[in-house]
């Protein structure tokens, strides 16, 4: 569904981590949770679909909790969990991402089918992923404040039960949200990361990541 070409083509976060950016935009309370997801389907001519639909499918076909997809989901944004403000839970919001992702790509290729997903990537980059979210933690939490512990273990829970790919980028995304200062040495390594996931450098930082000198 996605290459790792289409991926470096792609030079804003892309997938479900760079929808959640997208809920946070000056639109939001003008356009509907469908006509954003809508928005950002069609993005680039449909180059968001096919990454959308994969983070989609990981996630609601996870043993991830649909209370730790809420979460995170709201986390991303820079909001705290208020479950009675979503309009609808994580996995119905999966569903969604689901079927408008599918109808965006049939626009370009009507015999478009979704087939079972490969598992996802594992081993080393899923160690090296989990050290950096343990590694950013403690501010991380300081950051969130209420709630922040529960945030850095859903986001390991992502890595380990859904996909470290997709767990990479939300907890990125977390960081930017909550303006969290990242040392220069974690700074070169998420990069280093994006590397080896294929990214576009801007889908690690896209000028809002808070880099600060290592300290002496």
């Amino acid at each position: 569904m996605s290459s790792t070409a289409r991926r470096q083509d792609i030079w804003i976060d892309f997938g479900l981590s760079g929808l959640t950016k997208w809920f946070s935009g000056p639109w939001v309370g003008e356009a509907t949770e469908e006509e954003i997801i809508v928005g950002a389907a069609g993005w680039g001519g449909g180059a968001y679909a096919p990454t959308l639909l994969e983070d989609a499918l990981r996630l609601r076909e996870s043993p991830v909790p649909t209370q730790v997809i809420d979460l995170l989901l709201r986390a991303a944004t820079g909001l705290p969990y208020e479950p009675d403000e979503m309009q609808r839970n994580g996995r119905e919001l999966m569903d969604d991402i689901v079927r408008i992702s599918v109808e965006q790509i049939r626009r370009d290729d009507p015999s478009f089918t979704v087939v079972p997903l490969g598992p996802p990537v594992g081993g080393p980059i899923e160690e090296a992923v989990l050290a950096q979210i343990r590694d950013a933690a403690p501010a991380l939490r300081d950051a969130v404040r209420t709630g922040g512990s529960e945030v850095v273990a859903a986001l390991e829970q992502v890595v380990e039960e859904a996909d470290p790919d997709l767990g990479f980028r939300l907890f990125l995304r977390v960081l930017k949200a909550y303006l969290v200062p990242v040392t220069e040495t974690q700074y070169v390594r998420y990069h280093e990361i994006g590397e080896r996931l294929g990214y576009n450098e801007f889908v690690v930082d896209d000028g809002t990541l808070q880099s600060l000198p290592d300290p002496d």
